[in-house]
C-alpha cells in the first residue's frame, strides 16, 4: 500500500524543518478544492491559484516549487500549466514522490 501524498508532504515538512530551519524556508499552498464555488470564490479573488505546487523551499539564491505525489498520483492539467510557467520563469519545479526524492534534490 502506498502512502498518501498528505502523508509524504508532513514527512517532508518535518524532515525539512529539522534539518534546514537555519538554512531556508518550507511552506505550502493549501489549495484543495474545499466546497463549492461559492466557497471557492472568496479565496480565488484573494489570490488562489489551482494547480499551484504543493510546497515552497526558498534558500539562498535558490526557490523551488515542488509538487507531492503518491507512487499512483498524475499532475492535473492545471498542475501542468502552473509547472511550466515556473519552468519559464527559470525556477525550479520539481515533482516528489518521497522524502528521499527531495533529499537528491537539495
Amino acid at each position: 500500500m502506498s502512502k498518501s501524498e498528505s502523508l509524504i508532504q508532513q514527512e517532508i515538512v518535518k524532515w525539512f524543518r529539522a534539518n534546514h530551519y537555519k538554512k531556508g524556508i518550507i511552506f505550502s499552498i493549501p489549495n484543495e478544492r474545499m466546497g463549492g464555488y461559492k466557497a471557492m470564490k472568496p479565496l480565488l479573488n484573494t489570490g488562489l491559484m489551482g494547480g499551484a505546487s504543493d510546497l515552497i523551499v526558498v534558500l539562498p539564491k535558490r526557490v523551488l516549487f515542488i509538487e507531492v505525489k503518491n507512487s499512483k498520483g498524475k499532475q492535473s492539467d492545471k498542475q501542468k500549466v502552473f509547472e511550466s510557467q515556473v519552468k519559464e520563469l527559470e525556477f525550479e519545479y520539481h515533482l516528489v514522490r518521497s522524502l528521499e526524492e527531495l533529499k537528491k534534490i537539495l
